[in-house]
Formats: structure tokens, C-alpha cells, sequence
């Protein structure tokens, strides 16, 4: 039975939906209920249209969304849904891959390497090719090699761009490294959706074939899509062009990984014929708060004109607090934190974002102090712990012994006594011969390695993946080691498997028995966002970055200076100005009851104290938006050195008493030419101060 309920839609979002022949353009504003839009439209398809699901291609950008907007589907029309291909990019190209894997001279079980992976194997071509790793970075040409496959450059095509000996080596690994992924049966995750469009360009067969199969296409973020990712839309819906893009172009924040929010700002040049809808009314925030994303965004030129409102009522003013230097913008954080959880919020409303990760320390121990727990977001991942890094090698090497990256992880973890000598023989063997490392094996203490994976695949051929799991971590000798240890480390690195097999049992139960096949392919797609972690009664920390997709009851934005935020690598280019500009517009509108801007007249950072400006986003903000008890007065705005430090000398000796306007009366306790340090009452204890700032008075 239909759940379609299209008089819970407004007049926009209802002409959204009902338009299904031909190219549509979604200019959707943050909070608009874009998902709410695009699983509406692929339920109107099936249940009025008659389209068959098997016909619909819907793509998002993490998993999670995937998932989200697969159960919102499903409550509309039920179990069908699951014949719906709704995915991310890289999760959809795996899926053509694994189709048509032999047509691009791979086998059935090619792996994914991940970044760590990739940059492995680049670290080893430049040590094999005895280039310096302090002038050629690894990572750099990593990088670089990721983003030519993301804008469709091949080893050969790079040639052309060949203009100094650095590009010169940047090519000669990138030539190296496609060989080694080739000969490992090994793809990597910039493969996904490299390799889909290769095929579709040998087999225009194959490309007709998913033409016909997906006649109707929505792609969610379309702003953040890639070069690969763009022509990879447009060759599925040349046929038909019944091709829906929802996104947003003052919300294009990735142009750092390559995403081109040109992409949607062209749209209409692609699809003459396209029809545009602007989603602007707003379900998420207050008046105020749009307001003032609005004042920020309309600073920006390369835009289509959009005005987000909302009918939530004007709501609380912003908070605007120019604090002293870090620490003092970290404890006002907390104390507003702790006022709003005395008042009844739950943590878990509350969110602090800043600019880069290196701002979260201080205010992380002043979290700590004030004990208000607190979770970091997009940090280190769990399929990054070492201890998983290692499971997961053994299990790829089990589904594919020629994989060599994981070869080289687990031949000595635990220790086996396999030492370099016998590393450097096996490669040199695989190298001439043209195998595998494992291949090469043919006798010593190796041998027993390889005696032990051939074991462990026959035991995988007869039982569920947590009892893998299980037999892996006791045959190999993983379990044991860490039992041994009777560390704290090493418990946690325990619990952490056993949390592994938790993984395992969930995508069991979800899919059913599953081969390793499939869960390595799960878990290879797997990404920092779509993790679960526990967000119960705690404050979200996170960079404005990760926020993206997420809202919260109260946000608190920090660091909102010159050089910080704005980033101080963007203020010389107009375009990546606007970049960060739109950075803002996404930070302000997470917040949905009330938003809070800080920043500080002096910040050490990086290990520089500097002192720095309010952020130019501050002033453009209308006045009339902000708390007047936090007034944004001109002196506000254009701060610099000379307005915190007091035009004559104080004379302090040790004993003198001070009162601090943040931290009250204190007694100097040391004094150096420019620098006063003063012990204060707890909870602030002793802290270095200028000797002239303003803030201090002698008593």
C-alpha cells in the first residue's frame, strides 16, 4: 500500500516530484527537505508512473545517506524498494565492475586497495627507483595520481603535461603504480569510477546496456561531483536524459578534492531543454539564522540568485563573543555549554565546529575540565586501527593471494621471524618471474605462511564470516599476541576485533550468508562519515567540513579570524575566497534554534602566536541580526595589535594583586620583560599574560 502523501509537500517540492520527462534541475537550499523531494519522486515513479524500480538509479555521496533514503522509500511503498539501485558513486561503479570486471582483463576476485594501500605501493616504486621520499612525497604523488584518475588523465595522457623533472617523476611512478595494481589484481578507489567510463568507451555495447536498464536517474550533491563523476552521469542518461540533479551550489565546499560546483551552474548548457525548480522555503532554522546565511552567501558572484526563508518564527538573535586568545574562547564555549545542558538541552543538540582539527585540542581540555562529554567527529577512523588494517589484509589475501600490499602487511604480524633478507628474495624472485610475492614462495619459514592462508581458504569455504573472523585471529596468532601483552593498549586492540566480528554478524543478518567477496566490498566502500559511533549525550565536535548534511539545536562557530576562517591559504585567489564564503553559509546553517560566532584578538596556532582580524564573514552580517550585548562595533571588526595592548608601561613585581576581566582577582607570581604570570583561583590556576594587555589591572 502507497504511503504518497504529495499535500505534504509545498508548491515547489510538489513540482519537483510530479516532473519526470526529461533533464531537472533542483536548486536545493539547505533545510529545504531535499530527501524528502528525491524519495517522494522515486516512489511517485513506481507506485503512479508504473516505472519499474529496476529502472531507477538514484546516487548519493556516503552511505549512510544511501541508507537513509532507502528506508524512506521503503516506508513509502515497501519491500520493492530493494529492487531500487540507490547508492554512492563508488558503491555504483564497484557494481559495473563486478559485471564486467573480465572485459577490462581483471578476475573475479580483483581487491580495493585503500589509500594507505596506494600509498604503499608509491612509497616502493620510489625506493625501487632510489628517488629521495624528502623530495619526492609520497603522499603528494599519491595525490596527484588520485586526481588525474579523477579528472580522467592517464599515465599516457600525463606525457602532455610533463614540464619539470618533478612531473617528470610523477609519471614515471604513475606508469609503475597502474602496473603494480594491474599485476595484484587490484584496483583503487579512484577506479570506481575511473574504470566504469574506460569500459563504457571500449564496450558502447555495454554502455547501451545500462542506458536502457537505468532510464531514470537523481543524483543528490550534484555540486560536489567530480570530473569522473559528471561524464559517468551524462554517458548513463544520453539516451533518455530523464536525468534529476538536486544540489546547491552555495553549498560546494569540496573544491579541495576535486569536486566542480560548476558542474551544476552549467546544468542548464548541458540539458537546453532542462527545467529549473529552486527549493527556498526552509524547514530547519529561524529567521534569524537564514538572515544572516543569506547576508554572508549574497557576497559571492559565482551563484544563482536564492533566498532561504522560514515561517519558524525570528527566533533567538546570534551570539557574537570576541574572546581574549583561544583558551578564553574555549571557556566561554563551555560555560554557554554548560548553562544550555543546566537549562535541560541534551548534549547531543550541541555542536562545535572550526575551520582545521588542530583547533580542537584547546577546546577539548576545557571540555575535559568542565566535564561535559564529547565525541570528535571524522576522526580516526576504526577500519584505520592498525589491529583492523591487519585482519582486513589477512582476509583480502585469503579472497586474493596475489594481492601483494597485504602480502607485505601480515607475512611478519605477528612475528615470524621472516626477516628482510628473505622479503627482498621473494621480491626479487616475483619481479623476475613476473608472480606474486606469494607465488614466489617455495620453501624456509615462509612456506608455513603460506601453508597457513591456503588452509584458512578451504576453512572459508565452509563457514559464516564471524567464524572466519574467529579462526583467523586464532590461527594466525593475532589473538594470542595481544593476550600476551596484558596491556591496556592491547586490550583495547582486542576489544576492537571483537568488535570487528560485530561488523561481520550485522551484515550477516542484513544480507544473510554472504561470501568474503561481498564483505571486503562492503567494507572497501566503507568511509569515515558512514560510521557508527555513539552520539548519545555528548557535544559534537567536528570541521566545518564533516558537518556538511548534518544540523544541530546550537552551533557554536570558532576561530572566526583573518587566516583562520577565512583560511589564510585562500585569501589570495577571489575563487577560493568564495569557497570558504560558502564554508560559512553551510557552518550557519546547521544550526536550527540558535547559532553562536566566536573568535579571539590572539591565537597561538601551529605553534605561531599571531593576532588577527575578525573574519570579513562577521561583518557582513547585518547588525540588527546580532545580540546587542555582544555588539559588533567597528573596533570590533578592524582590531589589530595596538587596540589590546595599553599605551603606557605597568611596572609588576612579584606579590602585586591583578584583577583579569575573564579570570578575576589573581597574585603575580613571576615576571619577565613582556610577560606577567599570575595565579588565579581555580579552576584557572596560572597563566602567562601580557604585561600591558588591557584586560589586567593593578590593583
Amino acid at each position: 500500500m502507497s504511503n504518497i502523501d504529495l499535500d505534504n509537500l509545498n508548491e515547489e517540492q510538489k513540482k519537483a516530484v510530479l516532473y519526470n520527462e526529461g533533464p531537472l534541475l533542483i536548486l536545493a537550499g539547505a533545510g529545504s527537505g531535499k530527501t524528502k523531494v528525491l524519495t517522494t519522486k522515486i516512489a511517485y515513479l513506481i507506485e503512479e508512473l508504473d516505472i519499474s524500480p529496476y529502472e531507477i538509479l538514484a546516487i548519493t555521496f556516503t552511505n549512510k545517506a544511501a541508507l537513509e533514503m532507502r528506508e524512506r522509500v521503503d516506508k513509502m511503498i515497501g519491500s520493492v524498494a530493494k529492487y531500487i539501485q540507490i547508492s554512492t558513486f563508488h558503491s555504483f561503479g564497484l557494481k559495473i565492475l563486478r559485471e564486467n570486471y573480465d572485459k577490462l582483463g581483471y578476475s573475479n576476485n580483483f581487491v580495493i586497495m585503500d589509500s594507505d594501500d596506494s600509498l604503499t605501493i608509491v612509497k616502493k616504486i620510489l625506493k625501487n627507483l632510489n628517488y629521495d621520499p624528502k623530495i619526492y612525497n609520497p603522499k603528494a604523488i599519491r595525490n596527484k595520481i588520485s586526481n588525474c584518475k579523477n579528472e580522467l588523465i592517464s599515465p599516457k595522457d600525463y606525457e602532455r603535461y610533463i614540464a619539470s623533472d618533478y612531473e617528470n617523476v610523477v609519471s614515471e611512478v604513475y606508469y609503475k603504480y597502474e602496473d603494480k595494481l594491474k599485476k595484484n589484481n587490484a584496483m583503487d578507489f579512484d577506479d570506481l569510477l575511473l574504470l566504469p567510463i574506460t569500459l563504457f568507451r571500449k564496450h558502447p555495447e555495454v554502455l547501451q546496456r545500462y542506458q536502457e536498464r537505468y532510464k531514470y536517474i537523481l543524483i543528490d550533491e550534484y555540486q560536489d561531483t567530480n570530473e569522473a563523476q559528471y561524464i559517468l552521469s551524462k554517458m548513463i542518461s544520453a539516451k533518455y536524459k530523464n536525468i534529476c540533479v538536486v544540489g546547491d551550489a552555495d553549498q560546494a565546499i569540496y573544491g579541495f578534492r576535486g569536486a566542480n560546483y560548476k558542474n551544476i551552474l552549467n546544468f542548464e548548457k548541458d540539458y537546453p531543454n532542462a527545467l529549473s525548480i529552486k527549493l527556498e522555503q526552509n524547514y530547519r532554522s529561524t529567521k534569524t539564522i537564514l538572515d544572516a546565511a543569506n547576508c554572508v552567501i549574497k557576497n559571492n558572484e559565482k551563484r544563482k540568485e536564492k533566498n532561504l526563508w522560514s515561517t519558524k518564527g525570528e527566533g533567538d538573535k546570534i551570539t557574537y563573543y570576541r574572546a581574549y586568545d583561544e583558551k578564553d574562547e574555549s571557556h566561554y564555549a563551555a560555560m554557554e555549554i554548560k548553562k544550555l545542558l543546566d537549562s535541560g538541552k541534551d548534549a547531543s543538540d550541541i555542536a562545535i565546529l572550526y575551520r582545521t582539527n588542530a583547533q580542537s585540542r584547546v577546546i577539548e581540555e576545557e571540555l575535559l575540565k568542565d566535564n561535559i562529554p564529547y565525541r570528535i567527529v571524522g576522526g580516526f577512523s576504526f577500519y584505520q586501527r592498525k589491529e583492523i588494517k591487519d585482519l582486513l589484509a589477512y582476509l583480502k589475501l585469503i579472497f586474493n593471494p596475489k594481492d601483494d600490499v597485504s602480502f607485505l602487511r601480515v607475512i611478519n604480524t605477528p612475528k615470524r621471524g621472516i626477516g628482510l633478507r628473505t622479503i627482498e628474495h621473494l621480491t626479487e624472485k616475483a619481479d623476475k618471474e613476473g608472480i606474486s610475492l606469494f607465488e614466489a614462495i617455495d620453501g624456509g619459514k615462509e612456506e608455513k605462511f603460506k601453508d597457513l592462508i591456503i588452509s584458512l581458504q578451504k576453512v572459508a569455504e565452509s563457514v559464516t564470516l564471524t567464524e572466519l573472523i574467529d579462526k583467523v585471529l586464532d590461527s594466525t596468532g593475532m589473538k594470542a599476541e595481544l593476550e600476551s601483552e596484558k596491556s591496556i593498549e592491547s586490550e583495547v586492540r582486542l576489544e576492537n576485533l571483537e568488535e570487528f566480528k560485530s561488523i561481520t554478524k550485522a551484515f550477516e543478518e542484513r544480507m544473510g550468508l554472504v561470501s568474503l567477496e561481498d564483505f571486503l566490498y562492503e567494507v572497501s566502500l566503507v568511509n569515515d562519515k558512514d560510521e557508527y559511533k555513539d552520539s548519545r549525550h555528548k557535544v559534537s565536535l567536528m570541521t566545518i567540513h564533516s558537518v556538511k548534511g548534518l544540523e544541530y539545536d546550537i552551533v557554536f562557530v570558532l576561530g572566526l579570524e583573518e587566516g583562520i576562517f577565512p583560511h589564510r591559504n585562500s585569501l589570495m585567489s577571489a575563487s577560493e575566497t568564495e569557497e570558504e564564503r560558502r564554508l560559512c553559509y553551510v557552518a550557519i546553517t546547521r544550526a536550527k534554534e540558535k547559532l553562536y560566532l566566536l573568535n579571539a584578538r590572539r591565537r597561538v596556532l601551529f605553534g605561531e602566536d599571531s593576532i588577527n582580524p575578525p573574519s570579513r564573514f562577521i561583518s557582513e552580517i547585518d547588525e540588527s541580526l546580532i545580540d546587542s550585548n555582544t555588539k559588533k562595533t567597528e573596533e570590533v571588526k578592524h582590531i589589530n595589535k595596538e587596540d589590546v595592548i595599553r599605551d603606557e608601561d605597568v611596572d609588576y613585581k612579584v606579590g602585586d594583586y591583578v584583577v583579569h576581566e575573564h579570570f578575576g582577582a589573581g597574585k603575580v607570581v613571576d615576571v619577565t620583560n613582556s610577560l606577567v604570570s599570575v595565579a588565579f583561583k581555580h579552576p584557572y590556576g596560572v597563566k602567562k599574560l601580557m604585561k600591558n594587555h588591557k584586560s589586567l589591572t593593578k590593583v
